[in-house]
């Protein structure tokens, strides 16, 4: 990262870029809607994915996130999480902690299998970068090029800040077993504290609140094989994504599904997505294929995801549980 960069991006009077998010937005949960917390089958669930993108421009934007949540059975769950993004060559960084909480007690319904489950998180952002790492202009000679012995005058005070976040949500779903269509929606808001900006020029610029709406329908179209479109809506200030798709899920045996979709973020880029579910792990690749104008500046670099989960079981599974959130 150049220091022009670093100005423009932490100068700002108020922040207009989107938190790093994933394709996969399902497999990192609490970062969608900490009313997932625990929504799964089984009683612990462990997820890894790692994010790659924009390689040919600059030092690629990598972005690992992990996240543990337990199902407690008794209408509340736990879970923490934590990702790290770093980007270009002045070692930027930008990294979140948290503990997520989720209530499960509201159900409805005769037989009680529409579930209204209310979450919240608490947690950490820091952001920080390397000045050793970062060039500026007065350390050019315009005979001689860049000579990195020579001292800036350029002083920067402040190169980490760390600041209080907090979200909510809360998620609406279907688990009515052997039903053809069950539907799930939910809504949070991350960052509903406000968060200071030390960057910003005054260092007092509030980062604003990140608004998610996501909604699905899983369609079991057979014995084997289901169909779940869906969607997802984010707005963070001026910026927004709007992201429709769908995957399918066929089953192989007792104990193998296989996984195949795609997602389109509108005005964005098109991403491909293939899964392979065994004995209680998920393993899944997505690859962004950039359609918008901003193709011409990557070169052809575009984004891919992997991801791993694990469910891990006590008890076994009841029928009432064979449906609960999208694995994608």
């Amino acid at each position: 990262m150049t220091a022009l960069a670093l100005v423009v991006l932490g100068l700002a009077k108020e922040v207009k870029a989107q938190d790093p998010h994933y394709t996969q937005y399902y497999v990192y949960p609490s970062w969608l809607n900490p009313s997932l917390t625990g929504v799964f089958n089984g009683d612990y669930r462990v997820a890894g994915i790692y994010r790659n993108q924009w390689g040919n421009i600059t030092t690629p934007f990598s972005t690992p996130g992990v996240s543990v949540d337990v199902n407690t059975g008794k209408n509340a769950s736990f879970g923490i999480s934590a990702l790290r993004q770093k980007a270009g060559n002045g070692g930027y960084y930008y990294t979140t902690a948290y503990a997520s909480m989720s209530y499960s007690g509201v159900r409805f319904g005769a037989d009680g299998n529409h579930h209204l489950n209310m979450g919240f998180q608490l947690g950490m952002i820091q952001r920080g970068f390397d000045m050793s790492k970062m060039t500026f202009g007065d350390q050019w000679n315009p005979v001689t090029g860049y000579n990195p012995s020579q001292v800036t005058s350029e002083s920067l005070t402040r190169t980490k800040s760390t600041s209080f976040d907090a979200g909510v949500g809360i998620l609406y779903f279907d688990a009515t077993p052997g039903k053809k269509a069950n539907i799930f929606a939910g809504v949070s808001a991350a960052h509903i504290n406000r968060p200071t900006d030390q960057f910003s020029t005054d260092g007092d610029a509030k980062l604003p609140v990140r608004y998610n709406f996501h909604a699905g329908v899983r369609l079991m179209l057979n014995e084997v094989f289901s169909l779940t479109p869906n969607a997802l809506y984010m707005r963070q200030g001026s910026a927004e994504e709007k992201m429709i798709g769908a995957y399918g899920q066929l089953k192989v045996n007792e104990e193998t599904d296989f996984l195949l979709g795609v997602n389109y973020r509108i005005q964005d880029a098109v991403s491909p997505f293939v899964g392979v579910y065994f004995k209680n792990m998920t393993l899944g690749c997505s690859y962004d294929v950039n359609t918008s104008d901003l193709s011409k500046m990557a070169r052809g670099s575009n984004s891919f995801e992997i991801s791993l989960t694990f469910i891990g079981r006590k008890k076994t599974a009841t029928p009432e549980t064979e449906f609960i959130c999208p694995r994608l």
